[in-house]
This record gives structure tokens, C-alpha cells and sequence, in this order.
């Protein structure tokens, strides 16, 4: 009789998440049967006592917000990459117990640029300045060969992202979100915005703009991501993103590699038709 494996995505709130139908869909097309996925609502509080009560069935946590960086006490360790940002979104739990905590978000947005062929960039944009602007500072570091300008709303976040970017050794500079049209002039844009705050840029794009990643995907797409797509722009967005970090999760969980890109892929653009 084959072995039960688990495997969860927490956060709080997690009812939308769309990590159970791009995991599920991996483990169909792989053959693995005896794989289960799933979501639970756990807050930072509720955290230290959910792991501590998993057996040795579980294989792995995808983790999200607010648990990303709640959870980097309970490890045994982290990756370098989850160091750079001090950020876990992945847990793996080796056959000897021991936990280690990963962020797949950071290559996943490297693998997003890379399949639309923006493999170097001399400069960059971030509008925002929250933990996926951190993530996205640290996927620029190895593709962005020039300065990063971060438009934020406040002094602290423009510290924030200094900080960061003193880290990363990324040369970050700062500009005033009153001034976030001329972000759009970058060969590389990314949103790391709440839904609806860059929706009065769209009517600023302009007439050839260069690449955009826009890390929302629910509403799909935002009015950003129309305007530019329409002025014959490359875009990225939010179900590229999670569609790649998960294949990371899904082939460090199970060990199978690659996992299937196409098929994760085409579940979640159903499963956000279906909404």
C-alpha cells in the first residue's frame, strides 16, 4: 500500500487561494495518487501549534500572508534566498523531521520574466513598496544591471527600500508615488500594488512601452495591464507568478521534477474563469 502524503497552503484569509488547484494539478499529471493538498486558515498565533501537530505524513506548507516571515522561528532552517528577504512562502519537511523554509516567489518572478524574454534589464520600476516589492528588489539583483527606482507613498516605506536594497545590493532610489507616471518609462515595470491603487496609470502608458509585471491576478486584468497590453507592451502577471513559484514548491514537496508548467498553468486560468 503506497504511503499518504500532505501537503497544505496556510494564511489568513486562505479561502481564495488558488495554490490547491495548481498543486492538485500537478500530482494528476504526475501519476501521484496518494498526494492530498489543501487550505487552512491559520493566523500568526494559531501557527507554532498547527506544525507542531503534523505527523510524518506531511511533505510540505506552502505558506502566505501574514505567516511568511511568523514562521522562520519554528525552522530548523532557511535558504539563502529566504535570508535575502527574510521571507519563507515554502516549508519542506526532509524524512528526518527537519524543516526548512524556502522562498520560491523570488525565482518564480526571475522563471515569469525569463518565459516572456527578459533575461537582463538595464533599469527597473517598482510601484509600492510592501513585502512582493522586497521579493521583487531581490529578483532584480541578478537581472537588473542598472538603478531601481521604488515609487512608495511614505518616508518610512522609502527607508524600507533603501534598507533593502543596501541588502540586495541592488542601487535603489527613491521617487514620490505623486510621480509614478514616469515609472512607466522603465523597460521594466512591476506593480507590487492592492488592487485598484495603479488603475489611474493606465492612462499614462506609453505609446512603446517596454515590459510589464503586474503581480496582481484577481481582477484580471487590471486597468494597467490593459492599457499596456494595448499599446503592444509585454506583459506579466499575478498567475505567472504563482503558476511558477508553485512548480518550485511542487518539485522540491514531491522530489519530481520538472512538474508540469502547462497543465498548473491551464488549471488556475479555469479555476479564475469559474469565479
Amino acid at each position: 500500500m503506497s504511503t499518504q502524503h500532505r501537503a497544505a497552503v496556510l494564511g489568513a484569509p486562505i479561502a481564495h487561494s488558488l495554490s490547491p488547484v495548481l498543486h492538485r494539478a500537478a500530482y494528476a499529471e504526475l501519476g501521484l495518487d496518494h498526494w492530498s493538498y489543501d487550505r487552512f486558515e491559520v493566523d500568526e498565533q494559531a501557527l507554532p501549534g498547527f506544525i507542531e501537530g503534523l505527523d510524518g505524513s506531511w511533505a510540505g506548507l506552502s505558506l502566505t500572508m501574514p505567516l511568511k516571515r511568523a514562521v522562520i522561528p519554528l525552522l530548523d532552517g532557511i535558504t539563502d534566498t529566504a535570508a535575502s528577504v527574510e521571507a519563507v512562502n515554502t516549508v519542506v519537511f526532509g524524512e528526518d523531521g527537519r524543516r526548512t523554509g524556502d522562498n520560491t516567489d523570488i525565482p518564480g518572478m526571475v522563471a515569469a520574466l525569463r518565459e516572456r524574454g527578459v533575461e537582463k534589464v538595464e533599469s527597473a520600476a517598482i510601484l509600492g513598496a510592501g513585502a512582493t516589492a522586497s521579493s521583487a528588489l531581490a529578483a532584480l539583483s541578478g537581472i537588473c544591471a542598472g538603478p531601481v527606482t521604488a515609487y512608495v507613498r511614505s518616508a518610512a516605506r522609502a527607508d524600507e527600500m533603501r534598507g533593502w536594497g543596501e541588502r540586495l545590493g541592488v542601487d535603489v532610489r527613491i521617487a514620490d508615488w505623486a510621480e509614478a507616471e514616469r515609472a512607466l518609462a522603465a523597460p521594466l515595470v512591476i506593480a507590487t500594488t492592492p488592487a485598484g491603487a495603479a488603475d489611474a496609470l493606465a492612462e499614462a502608458v506609453p505609446e512603446r512601452p517596454g515590459t510589464l509585471f503586474d503581480v496582481l491576478y484577481e481582477p484580471w486584468p487590471t486597468r494597467l495591464a490593459s492599457a499596456w497590453a494595448q499599446r503592444g507592451g509585454a506583459v506579466v502577471g499575478g498567475l505567472d507568478l504563482l503558476v511558477h513559484q508553485a512548480v518550485l514548491q511542487v518539485e522540491q514537496m514531491t522530489g519530481r521534477s520538472p512538474a508540469p508548467l502547462a497543465a498548473m498553468r491551464k488549471a488556475g486560468e479555469e479555476a479564475l474563469a469559474a469565479r
